[in-house]
């Protein structure tokens, strides 16, 4: 590996530890020779999320699928084996050629961040699956085919990074709201009787409680969904899985214990939130 690469994956791991200290200590888990393609995946999901929530995000969202647009021209670029310029997307290309990793799943990615340029509103639940399907399932996708997971536990991956996306759609209602984002399907939220205003308040009213209880539980069916699979990883890789499914179960612990009430409660994972991961919880 030349000077230039070696520096653009460290790029790479310090953009992930900056911006995710949960994922990036769970990644250190890993077996050191898969975690550079690790930080490199997270650099380019990373950018790409910056462009549409970042502080210095552009106002115009027709400015940001722009931006989308030219970020995913330049790992095409990179993959057609035109030297990229980009430090993140020239370890990316690296990773895949060194893993042999489904690259193509990032397009279907793309296409859940181009929605969330402007307002969401999701309508159904199918809707949301096909967003979160997007947005973290073709991340396990990519990262089951890094960790070596067996091919007919794949695409349990994508399902455990559903797990992941909806469990952050529940800690964040308000802060999404504010954005101008619902992701709690809107069939799902007159079942329950939840106006959206009801979303933005300093606490949740019954209403959204039950909505989230209710959200809280396809979450836990989703983690579960995936138990044999992840069993079924390699050895070296079960401590990194740990940590993160333990921290993320840690998240829906606290809802509960909030009475499910994430407008006016800090469901965030605290600092020891990490060491009940890494014991398996």
């Amino acid at each position: 590996m030349d000077t230039a690469l070696r520096d653009s994956y460290e790029t790479c791991r310090r953009l992930h530890r900056r911006h995710d200290p949960t994922y990036y200590w769970a990644t250190r888990r890993l077996p050191r020779e898969i975690r550079p393609a690790t930080h490199a995946l997270y650099g380019y999901v990373r950018t790409a999320d910056e462009i549409v929530d970042g502080p210095r995000r552009n106002a115009d969202p027709a400015a940001r699928r722009a931006a989308l647009d030219a970020w995913e021209a330049e790992l095409e670029a990179g993959r057609a084996r035109q030297r990229p310029a980009h430090p993140i997307v020239r370890a990316l290309v690296d990773a895949g050629d060194r893993h042999d990793l489904p690259l193509d799943e990032l397009r279907v990615y793309m296409q859940s961040m181009r929605i969330d340029c402007g307002p969401v509103d999701m309508e159904a639940y199918e809707d949301l699956d096909a967003y979160m399907n997007g947005s973290a399932g073709t991340v396990g996708r990519i990262m089951a085919t890094l960790l070596g997971v067996p091919e007919v536990h794949r695409e349990d991956f994508a399902r455990l990074g559903k797990a992941f996306q909806l469990t952050n759609f529940i800690r964040d209602v308000r802060e999404d709201h504010r954005l101008g984002r619902v992701y709690l399907p809107a069939e799902e939220r007159e079942h329950f009787g939840v106006r959206l205003p009801d979303l933005g308040a300093e606490t949740a009213g019954p209403e959204v409680r039950a909505l989230v209880a209710h959200q809280v539980d396809r979450a836990r069916a989703l983690f579960a969904g995936c138990e044999h699979a992840t069993a079924a990883t390699p050895r070296s890789v079960q401590p990194g899985m740990r940590i993160a499914i333990g921290v993320y179960r840690a998240v829906l612990d606290r809802v509960e214990r909030t009475g499910h009430d994430v407008l006016g409660s800090r469901t965030a994972p605290r600092p020891w939130d990490f060491a009940a991961g890494a014991l398996g919880r």
